[in-house]
C-alpha cells in the first residue's frame, strides 16, 4: 500500500439518527471515520477505523450527563476480524437480516432497525484493531509492531485511551466486550488499562471466550480439549437427531449427563494412556459413541479421542454433509467425502457475504464514510502469539488480577451450546480455574445460548443476550451493598 492511500489526518463523519424501538424512538449520533495514533514524538503510527454511537437527550436543554452514561468498547476477535460481526450481528443499531433461526436469505443482503440494539442500556464504540476494517499502520511502520498479543493490546489501549480522552469519557461507567479472541484482548486489556492508564472498567462481557488456549489447541500430550469439546459434539449430535431416544428428549438433561462425564470417566481414562484396561476401555468406548453418534469403531481407531474437524465432517458423512465449526447446528455440502476433515466451514462462508456487503453499504450510505481501501472484515494476520510457561497462550491470570485490583469489575461470559470453535465447558473450566477468592467468584456470571459462535444469530438467543447485557450492566453500576452491621456490644 503506497503512503498515498494512508490517512495521514484524523477522518471522522458525525451523523444524526432515530430508532424506533417499540413505542419508544431512540435518538443518537453516529461518529464514524479514522483516527491517527502517534507516539510521544508526533509521529503518526496507525490509523484506527472506528464507528461509535452516544443516545441523544429528547430535551436539548437537558443533555445526557456522560458521569451516568455507560460506554462500552466493543471488538471482534480472528485476530484478524473487524467489529463488524458485534457490530451488525447484535449491539448496533442496525443488523444483518437473517431469518429466525439464524440461517442466512439468499443475496443480496439487507440490513433492519435492531430493537434489540445495546444503545438502549450503553453508548457504543466499535474498534478495528490494525489489520482489520480500514485500520492501517501509519507509512513506513511495520504490521508486526501491531500483530501480537501484546503488541495488540498495547495499541487497542491506546486507542481507547485516546478516545476518552478526547470525547470526554473518563467519569463514564466503561465496559468492553469481546468475542472469541476478543475475549482475549478483552482479558488483557482489563489489567493494562488499569495499570498503564489508571482506567478502571465497571464490567467486561467475554462472548464465546478463549482465555485459555490449552483448553481448545490439541497438541501432543494434551488431552484437555477432547474432554472439553465432549458436549458441545453432544449438543451437535442432539440437534441432527443422532442420540438415543432418551437423551434426545431433552437437551439440557444430556448436556449435564456428559459433563459429569467428560469430567470424571473419561478424563480418567485418558489420563491412563496405554495402562487403560480391556473392560474401562470398552465401557469409554460405549459411552462416547452414546455422546456423539459416532460408531465405536470410528472412535477405538482414534484412540478415544474426537477430535472436532473430524467430528465435523463424520458426523452426517451418510449425507455427504459437513456440519459447522462456528454453528453446528448449519451443514453444508462435502466437496470431497474421503477427506477427515472439512473443506470449508458452511457456518462461516454464509455470512462472510452478508456482513461484509451490508457493511460497505452501511458505511457509505448511512455513516457517509467513504474510504477506497478494502474493508478487511477478517483477513489472516501472521500474528505472534505469546506463550506462558505451559506453552499455550493464557491471559486468565491478567483477568484474575485486574479483578483483585478492581473488586467492582463485574465480568459475563456468554456461551453457545453449539459452538465447535470455543466450547461452552472451556469457558466453565477456565472460570473454575481461576482460583478467585469467594466475594471475587461472586462477580462471574456464566450464561448460555441455543446458538453457535456468534450466539445472536438465532433470533430468541439475539433477544435473551440483550436483556442478559441489559441486567448485567444495571447490576455493575448498582451501588454496593453496605457492609454488614456489627453486632452490639454485650451488656455489662
Amino acid at each position: 500500500m503506497s503512503s498515498a492511500t494512508r490517512p495521514a489526518a484524523d477522518n471522522l463523519v458525525v451523523t444524526e439518527h432515530e430508532l424506533k424501538i417499540g413505542a419508544t424512538t431512540l435518538k443518537y449520533k453516529a461518529t464514524a471515520g479514522t483516527i491517527v495514533l502517534k507516539d510521544e514524538a508526533d509521529k503518526a503510527k496507525a490509523s484506527f477505523f472506528f464507528v461509535a454511537y452516544e443516545k441523544q437527550s429528547d430535551a436539548p436543554a437537558a443533555p445526557i450527563d456522560p458521569a451516568t452514561r455507560p460506554i462500552t468498547f466493543v471488538f471482534n476477535g480472528g485476530p484478524g476480524a473487524a467489529a463488524v460481526w458485534l457490530h451488525l450481528g447484535t449491539a448496533g443499531p442496525k443488523r444483518v437480516a437473517l431469518n429466525e433461526d439464524g440461517t442466512t436469505t439468499a443475496p443480496p443482503y439487507k440490513l433492519i432497525d435492531n430493537d434489540q440494539t445495546w444503545l438502549d442500556f450503553t453508548d457504543l464504540v466499535f474498534i478495528d484493531p490494525v489489520g482489520t476494517g480500514y485500520s492501517r499502520p501509519a507509512a513506513g511502520e511495520k504490521g508486526e509492531q501491531f500483530y501480537g498479543v501484546s503488541e495488540d493490546i498495547a495499541s487497542v489501549g491506546d486507542f481507547i485511551r485516546l478516545y476518552t480522552t478526547r470525547y470526554e469519557r473518563w467519569l463514564s461507567p466503561k465496559f468492553l466486550a469481546g468475542e472469541s479472541y476478543g475475549t482475549t484482548r478483552a482479558a488483557g486489556l482489563s489489567e493494562h488499562l488499569l495499570d498503564r492508564y489508571g482506567m478502571a472498567m465497571n464490567g467486561i462481557v467475554l462472548i464465546s471466550s478463549v482465555l485459555n488456549f490449552q483448553a481448545i489447541q490439541l497438541g501432543d500430550n494434551n488431552d484437555l480439549p477432547y474432554v472439553l469439546y465432549l458436549p458441545s459434539y453432544t449438543a451437535a449430535a442432539w440437534y441432527h437427531k443422532k442420540l438415543a431416544p432418551d437423551l434426545q428428549a431433552d437437551l439440557s438433561k444430556a448436556l449435564k449427563e456428559v459433563e459429569a462425564f467428560a469430567q470424571t470417566d473419561y478424563v480418567r481414562a485418558l489420563e491412563k494412556g496405554d495402562s487403560l484396561d480391556a473392560e474401562t476401555r470398552a465401557f469409554i468406548l460405549q459411552r462416547l459413541t452414546r455422546y456423539t453418534g459416532l460408531p465405536q469403531d470410528v472412535i477405538d481407531r482414534g484412540n478415544l479421542r474426537i477430535e472436532p474437524g473430524f467430528f465435523e465432517k463424520t458426523l452426517l458423512q451418510d449425507k455427504r454433509l459437513t456440519i459447522g465449526r462456528f454453528d453446528s447446528r448449519l451443514t453444508g455440502y462435502s466437496l470431497d467425502p474421503l477427506r477427515t476433515h472439512p473443506d470449508y466451514d458452511p457456518s462461516l462462508s454464509r455470512y462472510l457475504a452478508a456482513y461484509s456487503s451490508t457493511f460497505n453499504d452501511y458505511a457509505r450510505r448511512d455513516l457517509k464514510f467513504s474510504s477506497d481501501l478494502p474493508y478487511e472484515v477478517l483477513t489472516g494476520l501472521n500474528w505472534n502469539f505469546g506463550k506462558n510457561r505451559s506453552g499455550y497462550l493464557y491471559v486468565a491470570d491478567e483477568l484474575r488480577s485486574a479483578m483483585a485490583k478492581n473488586p467492582h469489575m463485574k465480568v459475563l461470559f456468554a456461551s453457545g451450546y453449539f459452538d465447535l470453535a470455543t466450547p461452552y465447558l472451556s469457558a466453565t473450566h477456565t472460570i473454575d480455574h481461576m482460583d478467585l477468592d469467594a466475594p471475587l467468584r461472586a462477580n462471574i456470571s456464566h450464561t448460555y445460548y441455543e446458538g453457535g459462535h456468534m450466539v445472536y444469530h438465532v433470533k430468541s438467543a439475539l433477544v435473551k443476550l440483550h436483556s442478559d447485557l441489559a441486567g448485567f450492566v444495571g447490576a455493575a453500576l448498582a451501588p454496593p451493598p453496605p457492609p454488614p452491621a456489627a453486632a452490639p456490644a454485650p451488656a455489662k
